[in-house]
């Protein structure tokens, strides 16, 4: 693991230092989308370093689990070169996107022959017996989970730092229900992602991008399938609370868009991230500090994120236990938006601020 954390600082280290120009970030205007939050141009080659090194990590996993996991890293390629085309410049169209993230998924499937079985619902587990109803529900949930990483991925360290609580939570629970070797390899999907983050937390010198988020998001949805598929006794909704951060934050982005009028896939700056970072700066920080208020808002996120993950670690084999919790969490996520929100809309809540009040105000 440690020996993955190095390739992975190592990759970026060397792709800042180098500057390859295929990945200038001067052939994006990422700075002038909707969702910024950054004010300078970035290279988002930082999925690079992540998914070479956990194609390298392969070689320190043992045999049991080996097979699964290369097939893995292969199955990831094609997602990972639209998202990196995206990245460098050619935009990918959202169906594009969708197709890929399907098509690994499916590829997937196909080399390990395996799709989700159960949901801990009788119902549904009825129809999940049905292997094309199955496989059709696993790329459906893999898909989703791929997305919801590259949408929380607005922050210096928020998507890497989730992806790390989430493969950790994931590792837990496979040490508690006796799978070493499954551990081990969640444990370098965390590595990869924690050397990526000395160089984009908290200064953001390098991104994600779209290829290191939709690579992280299929890797840990595919963790978690292996796990429910080795241990009967986990609880897909111990699952559901591991990954309830990137899951709660994309569900409510469809239902706000869907409400609004809006295409779900039409950006916008109202994610919980967003409105903590305005948040912070209305309050405390000002306008001025955005160096400060991006890597604080993704402190502030983690110490949330992790509440669900440890939950669902000590939850691993009670469903019933872990279902209401999965429910109060969702229920805590959305008055606490709404009253958020709420609150930032009060003009006498900008009161003390530095910098101009009026911008900063605005949701």
């Amino acid at each position: 693991m440690f020996l993955v954390f190095l390739l992975s600082a190592f990759c970026c280290a060397a792709l800042l230092l180098t500057r390859p120009r295929a990945l200038s970030p001067a052939r994006r205007d990422d700075i002038a989308a909707v969702q910024a939050s950054h004010r300078r141009p970035t290279q988002r080659s930082g999925g690079i370093a992540v998914y070479l090194a956990l194609a390298a990590g392969a070689a320190t996993l043992p045999g049991d689990i080996l097979p699964a996991y290369a097939a893995l890293i292969a199955a990831a390629l094609p997602l990972f070169v639209v998202g990196l085309l995206e990245d460098i410049g050619h935009p990918m169209t959202p169906l594009r996107r969708l197709a890929a993230a399907a098509a690994s998924s499916l590829l997937a499937t196909a080399l390990l022959w395996l799709w989700i079985e159960r949901v801990d619902l009788a119902a549904a587990d009825a129809l999940l017996r049905f292997a094309p109803v199955a496989i059709l529900f696993t790329s459906f949930a893999v898909v989703g989970i791929v997305n919801a990483f590259n949408l929380i991925d607005g922050m210096n360290g928020l998507a890497s730092g989730i992806g790390s609580l989430t493969a950790m939570g994931l590792g837990l629970v496979a040490l508690h229900a006796g799978q070493a070797d499954l551990a081990q390899a969640a444990f370098l999907i965390a590595a990869a992602l924690l050397g990526f983050l000395v160089f984009n937390f908290p200064f953001g010198a390098i991104f994600l991008g779209d290829s290191g988020a939709y690579v992280t998001g299929f890797l840990l949805a595919w963790m978690s399938i292996l796990l429910l598929d080795r241990v009967e006794e986990a609880s897909a909704w111990a699952m559901l609370l591991i990954f309830f951060w990137p899951v709660a934050d994309t569900f409510l982005a469809m239902l706000r868009r869907t409400l609004a009028g809006r295409r779900t896939d039409q950006p916008d700056r109202l994610h919980f991230h967003q409105f903590t970072m305005r948040a912070l700066e209305i309050l405390w920080l000002g306008r001025q500090r955005r160096f400060v208020s991006n890597p604080a808002t993704s402190v502030v996120i983690w110490v949330l994120a992790s509440a669900p993950v440890l939950t669902g670690v000590v939850l691993w084999n009670a469903p019933g236990a872990a279902a209401r919790a999965l429910g109060f969490y969702a229920l805590l996520f959305a008055l606490t938006y709404i009253l958020g929100i709420r609150m930032l809309k009060r003009p006498k809540r900008i009161a003390g601020t530095s910098g101009p009040a009026t911008p900063g105000a605005r949701i």
